[in-house]
């Protein structure tokens, strides 16, 4: 793999999200080749088009808000691009990835994990220099 390096958010990528203040097990879902489960007050994203839960006390220590129901990711992440396929732990599940994807972490030491292609990290993040 590519050695790990910081990046930013390009800030002109908004979302529409909703926590998911309810009394509430959660829910279980399929996206990204696994089982996601979403809990009580973890927030709902629509970013494009595509539809996933963000944990709570994750989604507060990287989004800010723009405007009602918007927010932009704000918080830097730490990523390098895969050589193989595989699958990456998250805190809703685990995503699956193929070569080429990019592993990212909100956290420098890789925890709060995830996967995003690399047509879609191109577009959302750039070099933190």
């Amino acid at each position: 793999m590519d050695e790990r390096k910081r990046y930013r958010p390009k800030s002109d990528q908004p979302v529409v999200a909703v926590q998911l203040k309810l009394d509430t097990d959660g829910f279980m879902y399929r996206k990204w080749g696994s089982e996601q489960r979403c809990k009580a007050n973890d927030w709902v994203v629509d970013n494009a088009g595509e539809v996933y839960t963000v944990d709570a006390e994750s989604f507060a220590r990287t989004y800010t808000a723009t405007g009602e129901g918007t927010y932009v990711k704000t918080g830097k992440v730490w990523a390098e691009r895969a050589e193989s396929p595989g699958y990456v732990k998250t805190k809703e599940g685990r995503t699956c990835y193929e070569a080429g994807d990019w592993l990212v972490s909100n956290e420098e030491d890789g925890s709060d994990a995830y996967s995003v292609s690399a047509k879609k990290f191109e577009a959302s993040y750039e070099l933190d220099k």
